[in-house]
């Protein structure tokens, strides 16, 4: 007796159990192809986003190598004065020491501003105390007149580019005189 009420419920799942069977296919199939057109499309997308990637990345190289072959243009285009100055002076023929002289001044001031437009710092560190990150010591000197450790010549000027050294200053080094020690 407890069988039949359980069939009843057994009889009205079967029927809910044969739609399932017998409609799932077709109920399965629209859904399939919404999946497949679903796929299709993201498939679709990737596939723009994937080459969208590739064009910016060649774009990207092609900037950089553009930027590292043409970076030196503009100060290039500005140095064209100072030879073109150079070659001028060069070229007159009557002229005299004094001439020469005004013309290379000029011509070495309108390099000196050409490069500080472009962040070139000249490193000329007479009276200084000496830095090796800055300066070279080609010697050092005796000199009772300064501190030991200043820089008294400077043989070649250093430069730095926006403040890192592309040269160092080559300089003549003061050391404690002879007669100034602590042994005198």
């Amino acid at each position: 007796m407890t069988a039949q009420p359980d069939r009843p419920e057994k009889d009205s799942a079967e029927p809910a159990d044969n739609k399932e069977e017998t409609g799932e296919p077709a109920d399965v199939a629209p859904g399939v192809e919404e999946l497949k057109a679903l796929a299709e499309e993201n498939w679709s997308k990737y596939v723009r986003a994937r080459a969208e990637v590739d064009n910016v990345r060649k774009r990207a190289a092609r900037d950089v190598e553009n930027a590292h072959r043409f970076a030196l243009e503009k100060f290039s285009s500005e140095l064209l004065a100072v030879r073109d100055s150079l070659e001028m002076g060069l070229a007159a023929e009557d002229a005299n020491v004094d001439a020469l002289r005004a013309g290379s001044e000029a011509t070495l001031k309108l390099l000196a501003s050409t490069m500080e437009r472009f962040g070139v710092e000249e490193v000329d560190p007479e009276g200084e105390p000496f830095d090796p990150n800055q300066h070279e010591a080609m010697t050092t000197q005796p000199c009772a007149d300064v501190e030991p450790g200043t820089v008294l010549t400077v043989f070649q000027k250093g430069y730095a580019l926006n403040g890192r050294l592309l040269r160092p200053a080559r300089v003549v080094v003061a050391k404690e005189a002879a007669g100034d020690g602590p042994e005198s």
